[in-house]
Formats: C-alpha cells, sequence, structure tokens
C-alpha cells in the first residue's frame, strides 16, 4: 500500500510539473530580487554606519531581525502553495477525465480508492514538504548572496548573519506550520477534489460559485453568518500558535510580531501543537475532508466516461 502510494504521488509528479517548478519559479524570482536590492543599494550612504550599528546589536536582536527576514521569505511560498493546492486539487481528477488518461489507469490493477487517496496526499503532503525544500533552498541562497554583498561592504558576515541566525529553530517552525496549514484547510481541499471528480467543465467555477452564494442565501433567508464566519476561521484562523489565533506572526504584521521582535524568542516555542491536534475544529474539518474524499471517489468509480 504504502509503495503503491509512493509510486503514485510520483505520478503526481510527472503529470503535474508545476508542482515543482511554480515554487521553483518563485525561488529563482526571490533570488535575484534579493541580489538586485542588495546590488541597487551598494550606492547608498551611510551604509558603513549601519553595519557598524547591526555589528553592536545584542545577539538576540540580530537574530529577531533575521528570522523577520526568513519569515518574509517563507510568507511569499505560504500563500504560493495555497494556490498551488487549490489549482492542483481543482485539476487532479479533472484533467485524467479530459484527455481519457483515466481509460489507461483504469487498465492497471489500482483501485480509485488508490487513485484519489493519493491526490488527497500530494495535497496535504507532497506539495507542503516540496514547498519546504524549496524554502531552505531560497534562506541559504538568499543569506549567502547578503554575506557577500556584506563582506564586500567590510562587514562581518559570520558576526551578523550566521553565528545569530536561528536557520533551525525557523526551518522547524515552517515545516510545522506547511504541514498544519493543508491539514487546517482540509475540508476546501476536500471539496475541490469532489468537484474536480465530478464537473464536466470549469471546475474554478463550480468551486468557488456555491461558496460565493451559500452566505448570501444564508443571510437573505435565515438572517444568520453562520457559513461566512466558519469559512471565516477556516482560512484565517488557526490555533497552532500559543495565544495567537491567526497568522500574523507568519506575515509579520501586528502587536504579536512587534513584541517577538524586540526579544529573543524561538518561532517555534511559540507554537502549540498539542493545542492544535486537540481541536475540535481539526478533527471536524478532517471528517468534512474525508466526506468529499469519499464522494469523489465514488463518483470517479462511478461516473460513465463514454
Amino acid at each position: 500500500m504504502i509503495k503503491a502510494q509512493i509510486a503514485l504521488m510520483q505520478r503526481e509528479l510527472w503529470e503535474h510539473r508545476s508542482l515543482y517548478v511554480t515554487p521553483g519559479v518563485i525561488a529563482l524570482l526571490v533570488s535575484l530580487m534579493s541580489l538586485t536590492g542588495q546590488v541597487s543599494i551598494n550606492g547608498m550612504e551611510h551604509i558603513d554606519l549601519g553595519i557598524v550599528g547591526a555589528s553592536n546589536m545584542p545577539e538576540g536582536a540580530r537574530a529577531a531581525a533575521i528570522t523577520g527576514i526568513l519569515i518574509g521569505l517563507s510568507s511569499t511560498f505560504v500563500f504560493a502553495m495555497g494556490i498551488l493546492t487549490t489549482f492542483y486539487s481543482l485539476d487532479a481528477l479533472y484533467a485524467e477525465r479530459k484527455d481519457r488518461s483515466i481509460l489507461f489507469w483504469r487498465s492497471i490493477p489500482i483501485t480509485d480508492f488508490e487513485t484519489v487517496l493519493s491526490k488527497l496526499l500530494t495535497a496535504v503532503l507532497l506539495i507542503p514538504l516540496i514547498t519546504f525544500a524549496v524554502i531552505i533552498v531560497t534562506h541559504l541562497v538568499v543569506m549567502v548572496t547578503t554575506s557577500v554583498w556584506l563582506s564586500a561592504q567590510g562587514g562581518n558576515a559570520w558576526h551578523l548573519i550566521w553565528s545569530s541566525a536561528p536557520f533551525f529553530d525557523n526551518w522547524a517552525a515552517t515545516l510545522v506550520f506547511l504541514l498544519a496549514l493543508p491539514l487546517w484547510t482540509s475540508p476546501f481541499i476536500g471539496w475541490f477534489l469532489f468537484v474536480s471528480a465530478f464537473t464536466k467543465r470549469s471546475p474554478m467555477l463550480m468551486a468557488f460559485l456555491p461558496i460565493a452564494m451559500l452566505p448570501i442565501f444564508e443571510k437573505l433567508l435565515f438572517d444568520s453568518t453562520v457559513f461566512i464566519e466558519a469559512f471565516f476561521v477556516r482560512t484565517v484562523k488557526m490555533p497552532l500558535f500559543a495565544g495567537i489565533d491567526n497568522l500574523e506572526l507568519l506575515f509579520g504584521e501586528g502587536e504579536n510580531f512587534e513584541a517577538f521582535a524586540n526579544e529573543s524568542v524561538s518561532l517555534f516555542s511559540l507554537m502549540d501543537l498539542g493545542r492544535f491536534l486537540t481541536s475540535g475544529g481539526l478533527w471536524l474539518g478532517i471528517v468534512v475532508c474525508a466526506l468529499f474524499t469519499t464522494a469523489a471517489i465514488y463518483v470517479r468509480r462511478y461516473r460513465d466516461e463514454s
């Protein structure tokens, strides 16, 4: 079963090159922008004074500043991962019917359950892992180019960056967050897979039209906002960070980030995995995702492809 799933996820990588091309292109652009930015400020005055000031900063302050930079870089990939997961989930089962490749895959001894499960695992596990690997490479490339620039300006790159940068703490927190995010948004992933399995055209429209219309009907018919509030919680709030119910920290905004930047705090220590894993919202979302995924399996199995 495990070997079959690994092989099926390799198939997904083969058929959907955007899974690794998209984060790779973003990494290239971010790295080039970083290099271009360092070259452009090379002619600015008072650079030496800034380097001296940074050298005299406490190590915790330098670590917080570097963490802020790493978070900023990571947030770009988090946003891209969300978009990539949405498009992949909507295309995963729709594309194989559109190009009739489903007939070939049904000719080999792989069940519909195994096929749909591999696509779900690709969305909730493989895409985050690929994103995480690209984030690490991007962090290192940006820090290396920054080190070269600092050395050219007469600064001590080892003292300013490498001896203070909490890389492993940031990477551990990033990995946990990237794996937790698709679990928290799993109801949408399950819904997108279901839409991808049954729709004959325009999967994007078929997926988002009900999401847009349901709050309107709910307000008009029942004068209620339960669905829109649930949608807001599921898309913005995630009980992963201790004392923080939203993603302000990950995007460098809000009072929580300012407090973090003013003292040496481990980003990973801010995470409350127990709170997240025992959250009723998490398990309710997983159940909803399982129901939609089961429906997608049923539709794929009994749909008439003639």
